[in-house]
Parts: structure tokens; C-alpha cells; sequence
């Protein structure tokens, strides 16, 4: 079917166990997903309640819509740079327009069965922006770990780091404390995590969140909370909220829109590949992308950000014990009862709490090894990685995945024009070439004739024979339609010096693409042999 939800299948061998299960793994990830989706949102610049209502109305509709069994959506870190810049340069109404756009990419993207281009992305280029946004991610919340007085950090990196220096020496002793304390109190947690007992299924995030919002609380510590800054969170169901649209403002946002849909169908499709790989199950991609798309679609319309897969919150939703998309929904569900019960207690959380938990998060989601095993790889991995990192962290995360795609097709392409290569037909296999030497030449070509690898037939051109040229193309696994103009080029100059043309071993997608371009209608049938032998012995005949 073109739109079948995963759930759908999941429903038909569905029984009570199941749902105990799934109800134990929605709470949990709604507990989890609580801290993380106001401090991301904080971290965007926006207002906590827009990120909650993001994980409850975009993580729903994802888990009921969407391809994989137990992915689990909602609001991710590694939006916060792009988010942040995009409501820094163009402001929070034009972020819910670049977002509804971004939504209806995905869902054409979907639409088009375009899921499994996303897994063309090199490794490389993944890596090096996920680095780079981590940094950046931590960089961003330098300000509240610290109780920094900045009124506002820009988003371009070397005015932060200045914006930063000059405020160093406003230090708020008591932030720094308690951030270093819910820090540390995180890091013990999932070291002790195993010897907690039953305790030890509470996440040390939200133990951190919950410890320091009761110490700040008790003693009325001077630190910036939700509540000094955003006046808490409204304990009231999201309510609709018309996006202006003119294609005035809408044609600025295409490019943000752009950058929003491939990292969120990259970050999206990756969370599936993992999650794949921990149940043992196959996603379906293109019903992921449809499913982010809606998501990211209906979401702004409730004042939310943008929506994609979240690994961590995948990863706790499996250990959990989810068995269907209907722990997803139990996790929306979790995290809209917070909201209408519970929401007066969150004007106490202090922001020193969810930076030191943003901290923690980018540390782990930053892939730092692969930094120290680069030595092991060649120039060209290298490079494409540390241009995308620097370019991330530096300039834009745009530009960054454009030089990485650049710098790794470049690279592919060398790589694949070296393995293609030609040779001249030993004398010793075939010593009817012998006699004929300088009237008969015959080459072995190998690989792919393509864009990147017609050299190997010009070089054939500078050095024709007198009466007959002869080529193997048995091993030639691919020809596009450079390579083909340029057989039919030598073809052509083949005929003007009256030199013999035979080719050999034309067999599977170069014979379809010499059917489809109409070569074989400008050679004879007697200029055609199944492999080289015969086509020597038709040759030396003549």
C-alpha cells in the first residue's frame, strides 16, 4: 500500500501483555522526554511549553503514522543550531512557516520513494556535522551552566565565543555549583544505575532536574528558572494557531526548509536503522518520511518546532520493553498530563539544570572516537570529515553538508575512475595478435566507461591501428551516457580512417544502454563477437 502505518501490522498480533508493556515504556520515555524537550527548546530560543508541545502532538502523530515499531519523535539537539539560527535571523513566525515547509519536503520526499537516497549520505559527512553540532550545542549553554549575564548570545560562533569573554567575569557561583552538581549527579547515576534496584530505571536526568528544582525551591537559590524567565509553562492543552503564509516570506524560507527536511529525514532514518538493528525488525522508510512530514506539518499550528526521530529516546523506549508504536503514544499521552496536572511545578526548574543536562546530552551524541581514529583512514575521508565539523561549528550547517557531499562525490569518483582501467591484449594468450602486430590492436577494458573515466578510451584515439581495432568490454560493468558518446566518437573516427572496429563481450547494462542510445544501429552485425577470442580469430581471418 502507499500509506500504511506500521502500527496497522503491529495491531493484528496485539494482546494485553503488549499493552502493559508499551504503557511501562510510554511512561518511562514521557519522563525521560520531559527535561529534554523544554531544554531544547529553551536552547532554540523558544519557550519551554513550545518544545513539550512539540514531543506531545509530534511525537504522537509520528509513533501512530510513522514506519518503525519504536522509533519515538519529538523535538532533537540536533535542530537547536538551525532553529536557533533561523528564529535569530528571521524570527519565530517564519521558523512555523520554514517548519510547515519542511513537513510537506518530507512528505513529498515520502511520497516519492525517495527513503533510501537519504543512505547515500557518506558516513563521513554524518559524522562531522553531528560532531559540529554538538559543540555547538554545548557552546550554546555555556551561558546558563555558568549564570552568565548575557541578554542575548548571537548564533554565529566567533561572536559568541567574544559575547562569552567579555562576560566572564559575571560568574554566578550558585548556577555554576548547581549545574556541576546536577552534572555530576547524572554521572553517577548511570554508574550506579545497575545497583539502584527499581530505582534504577528513573533516567539521571530526570533525577538531576528533580533534585536541583527541589534544592532550588527550598532555599530560593538566585538562579534564572523557567518561571524568572518564561513565567512557568501553561497547564492547558495547546491550542490551535493559524501560520501566516505569503509567498513573500515564504520564498526565504525554502533554504531553511531544505536544511530542516534533510536533517530531519537524516536524523530520522538513522534512529530507524538503530532501532532496526536492537528489535530485529525492518522499518519502512518512506512511510517514516510521510509520517515526519505530517508531523512537522500539524505541529507549528500548536506552536511547535520542528519534529524528528530521537536515538536516545528511541533507545530508552526499547529497553523499556515497547513492542508497538502504541508506546509512542502512551509517551504523548504521559507527557500531555504532566502538562494539564503538574505543570505549576516546573516554574522552579532551574535553567543551570537542563544546560548541565544539554551538556551531557551533546557529549553523547557526539561521536568523538572517530576524531581519534582518524589516522587510520585515508586524505580524502579525513578531510571531508574536519571540513564538515569546522564548516558546521564555524559557518552554517548548510554550507557544511554541501562542501561534505561535494568533497565525497569528488572523492568517489576518483576512486571509481581509478578502478576503471585498459590493457592491451596479451600477445601470449592470443599469438594470433603476433603476426599482425601494428595492423591489429585488441584491449581488455575493466570497470565503468563513465564521465570520470573517458580517458582510457581517448588514449585508445592517439594511438590507432592501421587495419583493425578490437575491444573487450566483458568486464566492463557500467556505461553512462559520457562513456557512450565517447564509444561512439571513436566509432566515428574508426569509419573516417577506414580502421575496422570489433567489439567483444557487450553483455548486460552496456548492451542495454547501446540498445537504448541507438549505437548498435551505426555498426554492422559482423563488428559485434562474444568474446575476445573470436574476435581476434574473425580479425586475423580477414
Amino acid at each position: 500500500m502507499f500509506f500504511q502505518p506500521k502500527i496497522i501490522d503491529c495491531l493484528k498480533y496485539y494482546n494485553r501483555a503488549s499493552f502493559f508493556n508499551d504503557a511501562v515504556a510510554g511512561i518511562t520515555v514521557g519522563v525521560v522526554a520531559l527535561p529534554l524537550a523544554m531544554a531544547f527548546a529553551i536552547a532554540s530560543r523558544l519557550t519551554p511549553e513550545a518544545g513539550i508541545f512539540t514531543a506531545i502532538i509530534g511525537g504522537g502523530l509520528v509513533s501512530l503514522l510513522g514506519g518503525s515499531r519504536v522509533l519515538i519523535g519529538g523535538p532533537a539537539g540536533a535542530f537547536i543550531v538551525i532553529v536557533y539560527g533561523i528564529v535569530e535571523r528571521y524570527g519565530v513566525p517564519n521558523l512555523l512557516l520554514a517548519t510547515v515547509m519542511s513537513g510537506i519536503f518530507l512528505l513529498l520526499m515520502g511520497a516519492l520513494r525517495l527513503g533510501t537516497l537519504v543512505r547515500f549520505i557518506p558516513v563521513a559527512v554524518i559524522i562531522g556535522f553531528t560532531n559540529g553540532i554538538a559543540v555547538l550545542i554545548g557552546l550554546s549553554q555555556v551561558k546558563d551552566f555558568f549564570g552568565l549575564s548575557i541578554d542575548k548570545m548571537p548564533a554565529q560562533f566567533f561572536q559568541a565565543i567574544q559575547t562569552l569573554y567579555l562576560a566572564a567575569n559575571t560568574v554566578n557561583p550558585v548556577a555554576l555549583s548547581l549545574a556541576c552538581g546536577s552534572l555530576t549527579l547524572i554521572l553517577l547515576w548511570k554508574m550506579l544505575q545497575k545497583h539502584l534496584g527499581w530505582l534504577g530505571h528513573l533516567p539521571g536526568t530526570v533525577v538531576a532536574m528533580i533534585s536541583a528544582t527541589v534544592v532550588t525551591a527550598l532555599f530560593n537559590l538566585p538562579v534564572d528558572t523557567i518561571g524568572t524567565r518564561f513565567g512557568g509553562i501553561p497547564s492547558s492543552l495547546p491550542h490551535f494557531e493559524w501560520v501566516s503564509i505569503t509567498w513573500g516570506t515564504a520564498q526565504f524560507m525554502i533554504a531553511p526548509a531544505l536544511t530542516l527536511a534533510l536533517l530531519g529525514a537524516i536524523e530520522s532514518l538513522l534512529c530507524a536503522r538503530v532501532a532496526d538493528g536492537l528489535i530485529h525488525d525492518r522499518h519502512e522508510s518512506n512511510q517514516e518520511l510521510m509520517a515526519q512530514g505530517i508531523a512537522n506539518i500539524v505541529t507549528p499550528f500548536f506552536g511547535g518546532m520542528p519534529t524528528t526521530g530521537t536515538i536516545a529516546r528511541t533507545v530508552t523506549n526499547i529497553e523499556s520493553g515497547a513492542n508497538s508504536p502504541a508506546a509512542g503514544a502512551v509517551h504523548a499521552l504521559t507527557l500531555l498530563l504532566v502538562v494539564l496536572f503538574a505543570a505549576p511545578l516546573a516554574k522552579d526548574i532551574p535553567l543551570a539544570s537542563l544546560a548541565a543536562i544539554l551538556m551531557y546530552v551533546a557529549w553523547n551524541m557526539g561521536e568523538w572516537k572517530k576524531f581519534i581514529d582518524l589516522k587510520q583512514f585515508r586524505l580524502p575521508y579525513r578531510l571531508t570529515i574536519l571540513s564538515v565539523f569546522l564548516l558546521t561549528v564555524i559557518l552554517d550547517l548548510t554550507v557544511a553538508i554541501q562542501v561534505g557531499l561535494l568533497c565525497a562525490f569528488i572523492t568517489f569518483i576518483y576512486r571509481i575512475s581509478s578502478l576503471s582501467r585498459c590493457e592491451p591484449a596479451d600477445p601470449t594468450l592470443f599469438p594470433a595478435l603476433n603476426p599482425h602486430q601494428g595492423r591489429i590492436d585488441a584491449y581488455r577494458i575493466y570497470g565503468a566507461i563513465f564521465f570520470g573515466a573517458v580517458r582510457l578510451l581517448e588514449k585508445i584515439e592517439e594511438n590507432l591501428p592501421s587495419q583493425t581495432l578490437i575491444l573487450d568490454l566483458k568486464n566492463v560493468i557500467y556505461v553512462d551516457t559520457s562513456g557512450m558518446e565517447t564509444i561512439a566518437e571513436l566509432t566515428h573516427l574508426c569509419k573516417v580512417r577506414n580502421i575496422k572496429l570489433i567489439i567483444c563481450g557487450l553483455d548486460h547494462q552496456p548492451y542495454e544502454m547501446t540498445q537504448r542510445s541507438a549505437y548498435l544501429e551505426t555498426i554492422s552485425a559482423d563488428c559485434l563477437y562474444p568474446d575476445l577470442a573470436s574476435g581476434i580469430a574473425a580479425a586475423t581471418n580477414n
